[in-house]
């Protein structure tokens, strides 16, 4: 296009073609978007890891204090703290490169009162990453990371030698001239993008040192006496009472080791274990009907994998009346379940009973002193017995809780170190409602965002997923191997109450 000789015009005319090369340049905002969800992703990721890493560590502190553990920890548990240290060094490294990196790009709270950036900006990664120093410096550190992890311990080496996070190889780009490690990840990047790969190296050098630390846990819990079963030993002094009488109930478990004490509760109250395995609690029986104490074991087998048994020891409170009003299924009453109840009247006829409720609904069910009780909020809802032939009501009070959050699960896993081809094996995602004694109650997991790192996937891959079925990602899971990680975050689960949004998993692949 020729320019005209009319400084006006000829003004006019290069503005509007340097609109126009801004507009090429432009972003999208749902790319934009895009990188913002990745980017927070994996900031929770990182904070699930580091609280598995603390997990490991409290537990090989307490390893410390046990004899037949302690000479074992004790050489364990200063190099998962080399390790800490390592990656708390390069964690605050690359948090200072995106400081400096959210300047550039007007990134001033206290200046412009709110947290507002040039997101789309294409200039500051490219000057400060690739032109500048930054860039060659980032991968410099992250290599000397990477080399003094495992060189920690030759174990380690040998373990995590092809198989940490930490990938340092240049990904494929579709620029032939993006030669360099920096340039094929921050030239001509957006700000949010940017910040986003270097969120992905944070998980990165996070998920390696949580790797590394639970080998070290794992190199002392492997140390450990050898049963082949295990039997929760649980009784009761007695399964029928009178209202205020004592009930004490006993728990242990079989094939039990003197040095090695399992953890138990008692109606989700932690209980002293003696001196013979057992644990023991004393409380006074209080309202009449069926109730139900819950005993939980908690203790780790041979292979050092932590195991959970979960009894339920059900008794019978009785009235000078002979009046009462039981919970079928459990102890208490739960919204948005069918909650089924026995009431009886003692010595006089179910036509006789005349039950109401002041939190919820009442109504009858398919047989004599059977009903089904579906409360409306959360406390307390009081069960009040009106007799014919008694002049005053009885009054029966039972808790009203929420159904409780599911555990989002792949398979039987819950997140952590897995193997990749049992991971490649699962269909999809569940959620698992563990430890809640009524019986056939589901969540349903309908949609749930998957987020790839680590080996294979230099450049982070994510997709949201409107099922619970592994069918739509399919094809990224099978190009994952030892040294990915694998997020899966922003789970929904819908059941009694609606929808939940449960916790985010993370699954290590060696």
């Amino acid at each position: 296009m020729a320019l005209p000789k009319e400084p006006r015009q000829k003004m006019i005319n290069i503005m509007y073609l340097v609109l126009t090369a801004l507009l090429a340049l432009n972003v999208s905002s749902e790319i934009l978007t895009a990188f913002k969800t990745v980017d927070s992703s994996l900031q929770k990721s990182s904070n699930v890891v580091n609280l598995s890493t603390s997990q490991y560590m409290a537990s090989l502190q307490e390893k410390r204090k046990e004899p037949e553990s302690k000479e074992l920890a004790d050489t364990w548990f200063p190099k998962a703290e080399t390790a800490q240290k390592l990656t708390t060094g390069i964690y605050n490294y690359i948090q200072t490169i995106k400081d400096t990196i959210l300047a550039a790009a007007d990134f001033n709270p206290a200046k412009n009162g709110n947290s507002n950036f040039k997101e789309d900006n294409l200039e500051v990664s490219t000057r400060l990453m690739v032109e500048g120093n930054l860039g060659q410096e980032l991968y410099k550190k992250l290599a000397d990371y990477k080399t003094q992890l495992l060189a920690i311990d030759p174990a380690i080496a040998k373990e995590f030698g092809n198989d940490l996070p930490v990938d340092l190889t240049i990904p494929k780009v579709q620029n032939k001239e993006n030669k360099t490690w920096e340039a094929a990840y921050f030239q001509m990047t957006p700000t949010v993008a940017s910040l986003t790969m270097l969120s992905k190296f944070q998980n990165d050098v996070k998920t390696s040192e949580n790797r590394v630390v639970e080998f070290c846990h794992n190199q002392v819990g492997a140390v450990k006496l050898r049963f082949d079963t295990y039997i929760p030993l649980v009784q009761s002094s007695a399964t029928y009472l009178m209202d205020g009488q004592e009930m004490e109930i006993s728990a242990g478990l079989g094939a039990f080791n003197s040095e090695k004490k399992p953890s138990i509760t008692i109606n989700g109250s932690s209980a002293p274990i003696g001196t013979d395995g057992l644990a023991r609690q004393k409380f006074i029986a209080n309202g009449v009907g069926t109730k139900t104490v819950t005993v939980t074991i908690n203790y780790t087998d041979q292979d050092g994998k932590a195991q959970t048994k979960t009894v339920p020891i059900t008794y019978v409170v009785g009235s000078p009346t002979g009046a009462s009003v039981s919970a079928d299924a459990v102890k208490v009453l739960y919204i948005g379940l069918q909650n089924p109840l026995s009431i009886s009247g003692g010595n006089v006829g179910d036509e006789k009973v005349h039950p109401s409720i002041d939190n919820g609904t009442l109504s009858k069910g398919d047989a004599p002193g059977k009903y089904i009780v579906e409360p409306s909020k959360a406390g307390t809802a009081n069960i009040t017995l009106n007799i014919d032939g008694q002049q005053k009501p009885q009054v029966f009070p039972f808790r009203v809780k929420t159904v409780p959050n599911p555990v989002a699960k792949v398979g039987i896993s819950g997140g952590g170190r897995i193997k990749v081809n049992d991971f490649k094996a699962q269909s999809g995602v569940s959620a698992i409602l563990e430890n809640f004694i009524f019986e056939g109650v589901r969540f349903n997991v309908i949609s749930y965002t998957i987020v790839l790192n680590g080996a294979g996937f230099p450049n982070l891959q994510f997709r949201q997923v409107a099922s619970d079925s592994f069918d739509s990602v399919r094809d990224l899971i099978e190009k994952s191997k030892g040294g990915t990680t694998i997020t899966i975050d922003e789970i929904k689960a819908s059941g009694p109450g609606g929808t939940r949004t449960l916790a985010p998993i993370v699954f290590n692949l060696y």
